[in-house]
């Protein structure tokens, strides 16, 4: 490939360098984030000479090279634009900035709450623990043991305005210490504690800007909204004083400066205007929650899977923050399990009626995490694709909703559903587990009577697709074969829910839905590639196959986090040797697909590449088969 041309012709086909809002790269594509969609040729770029293909997603213009050739392209093509290169991270913030304003709000509420989580659910367990031991052993609430565990429990949420202050200032850009002083100051203890209030003879008051109006001197525990509008003040108050303060005085003047204004105005401003707005939102979410006979919690299990399709659930963690925050009791959690087991059972059904092999090695799995409280593989992977099952999910969701309606059920946390749901409910075990129950027959039975044969198959456009064929294992001796470097599940090639490894575009091969996070050597190889983020390794195989093994997709924006190398680019390995270790679990939470694409870069050295068999295949056995080679 003439990289210097190919980077010529794609500058020339994306609209040329004022075009370009930011620019980098990951294991296989240009990541681009560009001003005017419509200056792009999207023709022109196809057709460019060392461009596989072309597609657009996440508010990004990713342009297929291909495994070692990409960052070649990549420096050739900042060089000519004139432009700085960028990060994963930078082009991710870049593509953010031009999405709809209300996914922008939305994302920014899942960066503050979803990193406060662990700390919510160690409070939440301990809190449901208590309650289990103490309905048991009625005497312990007299116990000092008690006592002291009970103040462990409720910690979090005690000082959860701190929480949410400093993960907003960090997700804000502010110091996440000012932050912290921003939210100590909603819940100082010269502050009438704000649930102490009901019980208080009088509420202090204090007269601000120069006596025009009082305000009650009352903390503001139980809120979270007014704590992250205060912490967003602060950071933007913050990076603007950094700017035009002397650097002599940056270190006195813009903290002090810094808190005295934000918490003035938080105080008298933020807090009582945004804190009665928070209760207007938590009144008519706990308002629809208890419409009678359950109908409104029917009607948001209804609604839960369409806004994991939009991607905007992640606003729930903000809400169930405000409940516990409030009340103790977080309602909206069995209303999403509802939802979540409802698509496991569709995609389970699925899988039982179905007679493609391919569409059932990808639904048995995905149904098992929905259980679990992951739901994209199941929705993403199987229901949406055909939507009879997504539809039925939608319906068992609102079953089960219903009946989390009619029996109250609450928990103590959030951040787990499903089935690890049950540690975290409050008095009512049973209950929750007949939400599950509910919400998978229903899903369960519908899929299987809306199934129908001749519509299981999604219509796919076959144009330039290559099929991965599937053949007999062949003998350990046989070098024209390949072993799988992980433990896991067999998946078609053609399954891989990016159309970069489907369509083939990048080589042939298999995938791997891996059951464990370790990726190993095949055989003795070459490190020909390791990437910077470890989530993608290159190997040159001693029977001239080129291999590139890329953990899960669009996992290059984890920047390396989950993701630990053991060997070096250009190091020689040997059959069986581990190469690359992963968290599988880490990956999933953070909205990443774990399938893990295993393909031959170099296809036409080879008559055939074809897949040795799916389900489930250990280290030691074949995944691909490399036939007569030229």
């Amino acid at each position: 490939m003439n990289y210097n041309a190919c980077a010529k012709d794609i500058l020339s086909a994306i609209g040329g360098k004022e075009n370009i809002v930011s620019a980098a790269h990951c294991a296989t594509r240009l990541r681009l984030v560009i001003a005017n969609d419509e200056k792009v040729n999207k023709n022109k770029l196809e057709n460019t000479d060392g461009v596989k293909g072309v597609f657009s997603a996440s508010g990004q213009l990713q342009v297929i090279i291909g495994t070692g050739a990409v960052n070649k392209v990549y420096d050739e093509f900042i060089s000519q634009a004139g432009i700085a290169g960028g990060t994963k991270e930078t082009v991710k913030q870049a593509a953010m900035s031009k999405a709809p304003w209300y996914k922008r709000a939305v994302k920014t509420l899942g960066d503050i709450f979803v990193p406060i989580i662990p700390a919510i659910v160690a409070s939440g367990l301990l809190m449901g623990l208590l309650e289990g031991f103490t309905n048991l052993f009625p005497s312990l609430l007299q116990s000092d043991t008690y006592t002291v565990f009970h103040l462990f429990s409720n910690t979090a949420f005690v000082f959860l305005p701190i929480l949410i202050a400093v993960s907003a200032a960090k997700t804000f850009g502010g110091n996440p210490y000012l932050g912290a002083v921003i939210g100590m100051i909603m819940i100082h203890p010269d502050l009438l504690n704000a649930w102490s209030v009901a019980g208080a003879e009088s509420v202090p008051t204090a007269g601000v800007w120069f006596g025009l109006y009082d305000i009650n001197l009352v903390g503001y525990q139980g809120h979270v909204i007014p704590v992250v509008i205060a912490v967003w003040f602060m950071s933007f108050i913050e990076k603007r004083l950094h700017r035009i303060v002397p650097e002599i005085l940056d270190l006195f003047i813009t903290p002090l400066v810094t808190v005295l204004v934000t918490g003035y105005l938080t105080l008298t401003v933020f807090g009582p205007v945004f804190s009665w707005l928070e209760n207007g939102i938590l009144s008519s979410v706990k308002w629809l929650i208890a419409i009678p006979f359950g109908i409104g919690s029917a009607l948001c299990g209804a609604i839960y899977a369409p806004t994991v399709v939009g991607g905007i659930h992640h606003m729930y963690n903000a809400l169930e923050a405000g409940m516990l925050s409030a009340d103790g009791v977080n309602k909206w959690m069995p209303i999403a399990t509802a939802a979540n087991v409802a698509q496991g059972a569709a995609a389970l059904a699925f899988s039982i009626r179905t007679s493609d092999r391919k569409q059932k090695a990808v639904a048995l799995p995905a149904s098992l995490s929905a259980f679990l409280g992951i739901t994209e593989p199941a929705i993403f992977g199987v229901n949406l694709r055909f939507m009879r099952p997504f539809i039925a999910g939608c319906i068992g969701g609102a079953a089960g909703g219903l009946v989390a309606g009619l029996f109250s059920v609450g928990a103590t946390a959030y951040g787990i559903t499903g089935v690890f749901g049950v540690l975290i409910t409050t008095n009512n075990i049973l209950q929750y587990l007949l939400v599950m129950g509910v919400s998978f027959a229903v899903s369960f039975i519908l899929t299987l009577f809306l199934y129908k044969k001749e519509n299981h198959q999604p219509q796919e456009n076959t144009e330039n697709v290559q099929p991965v064929k599937v053949s007999a294992d062949t003998s350990d001796s046989d070098p024209l074969s390949i072993s799988s470097p992980l433990t896991g599940n067999a998946v078609f090639l053609s399954d891989v829910p990016d159309p970069t490894f489907s369509e083939g575009i990048l080589g042939l091969g298999a995938a791997v839905e891996p059951l464990e996070g370790k990726v190993c050597a095949p055989c003795k190889a070459t490190v020909s590639t390791l990437f910077d983020t470890h989530h993608a390794i290159g190997l040159t195989l001693e029977n001239g196959a080129e291999l590139l093994i890329h953990i899960g997709i669009n996992t290059v924006e984890l920047n390396g986090e989950g993701f630990t190398a053991l060997v070096n680019e250009g190091e020689s390995v040997e059959a069986g040797q581990t190469l690359i270790t992963f968290d599988p679990d880490f990956i999933a939470s953070k909205g990443y697909k774990t399938i893990t694409p295993v393909i031959v870069t170099n296809p036409d050295e080879f008559s055939e590449i074809s897949q040795a068999g799916t389900g489930s295949i250990n280290v030691l056995e074949k995944l691909i088969l490399l036939k007569q080679e030229k």
